[in-house]
């Protein structure tokens, strides 16, 4: 029977135990270094292979605590889902505690599905849920965790998820303006501007910088959101005159050519001014051809240090034979968490649990459903290297 037809041959969701862990053990300890695993334990389309099992079977008479892993194990985002198991495997597997138990249940992609993944976590007695992936789907998941006192430490990156008992662990925008804002304003900027698609993404950039300057005593920022019909030289006139003052850092809310034509449409209103900086967000860290326009070499912007990144990667790739989607490192973070939460004494919260550093650097939660996330700063160079710029400051520190 082939690979595929195995897996299709095992349920959707329940408790499980990993084939491959025998050939993988050996891999990872090879790989891993027992002091490393001893510092994760304490801070707390891939390849369909089953994950969410104890390393080691454990004695029949011995209790497990069960963490709920809401996936989308089956639609569209199936090849996806599955690679966050295995991001979570790998938590399990340096948790290396056998009184842990993973179990997957299928969201199916949807609200509805979260829903009916978050019940079947209550009756399967979970203590915690990890996931569900998107916004729309913590949306569905989040009221029934709350009604069973259950904490959600979800993937998406939708802060409006986020309240008391459940925590949106992706890279928010509102993270990454802070970080870029703040490193602007070191510079002495205080006018800020914004170009952007009029998406979800784009507004929520704009609402995120909005926000930001509020909280730092700044002038409203001049904001153009546009449609995918716009050229460039519109919105950036556009910004231009929304702007109540000389604007000093202009954030461009795009990728891929359209940050280069939006970019160099900026450049040129300026003329020879070295005003305004030129900022980006998270998504750079993946987009070496900014470098094919001029005016976007040295612009700044936040992302996760790849530094720490490269570790799990390796992990990943050494484990699974594939690389592993940006995502999977907020899974990887979330399930070794929530494997710490469970051996934690009864009634730990997650916000009491210690500063966790974690694949995309530190993270630190809070009693309301915030997360503090630490960003490092990059700069995009002529030839396409992100640049290191400033590391990911202690939490709590800067802006």
């Amino acid at each position: 029977m082939s690979g595929r037809a195995q897996w299709r041959a095992q349920p959707k969701d329940g408790p499980t135990v990993p084939r491959f862990l025998n050939r993988l053990s050996s891999r990872l300890i090879a790989l891993v270094p027992l002091g490393l695993l001893v510092a994760l334990a304490a801070c707390a389309p891939q390849a369909p292979i089953m994950v969410g099992a104890p390393t080691v079977a454990a004695p029949p008479d011995m209790a497990r605590t069960r963490v709920a892993l809401l996936l989308p194990l089956s639609g569209q985002q199936e090849p996806l889902g599955r690679a966050l198991q295995q991001a979570a495997e790998l938590a399990l597997f340096e948790q290396n505690d056998r009184r842990v138990e993973f179990v997957p249940l299928d969201t199916a992609g949807t609200a509805m599905g979260a829903g009916d993944a978050a019940r079947r976590a209550v009756s399967l007695g979970a203590v915690s849920m990890v996931g569900p992936l998107t916004g729309a789907e913590t949306a569905g998941a989040a009221p029934v965790a709350q009604a069973a006192r259950l904490p959600v430490l979800a993937f998406t990156n939708d802060s409006s998820q986020a309240r008391p008992g459940v925590w949106a662990l992706g890279v928010t925008p509102e993270q990454q303006m802070r970080r870029v804002m703040g490193s602007a304003m070191s510079a002495g900027a205080r006018q800020f501007g914004m170009v952007a698609p009029d998406d979800a993404f784009g507004r929520a950039l704009a609402a995120a910088l909005r926000q930001a300057a509020a909280d730092f005593n700044l002038p409203s920022p001049a904001i153009a959101l546009f449609n995918e019909r716009a050229g460039a030289a519109g919105p950036v006139a556009e910004m231009a005159r929304r702007a109540t003052n000389p604007i000093d850092a202009v954030v461009i809310g795009a990728t891929g050519f359209r940050a280069r034509e939006l970019a160099a449409a900026v450049r040129a209103g300026a003329q020879d001014n070295p005003r305004p900086l030129l900022l980006g967000h998270a998504l750079w860290i993946a987009d070496a051809g900014l470098a094919n326009e001029p005016a976007l070499h040295g612009a700044l912007f936040p992302a996760p240090d790849e530094r720490a990144r490269g570790v799990f990667d390796a992990r990943f790739q050494q484990a699974f034979g594939q690389r592993a989607p940006r995502i999977a490192g907020v899974a990887h973070d979330a399930a070794l968490m929530a494997a710490g939460l469970a051996l934690a004494p009864a009634g730990t919260t997650p916000d009491a649990m210690p500063r966790f550093d974690g694949v995309d650097g530190p993270v630190q939660l809070r009693a309301n459903g915030a997360v503090d996330r630490s960003l490092a700063l990059f700069r995009v160079s002529p030839n396409g290297d992100a640049v290191l710029v400033e590391p990911p400051m202690p939490l709590g520190v800067g802006f």
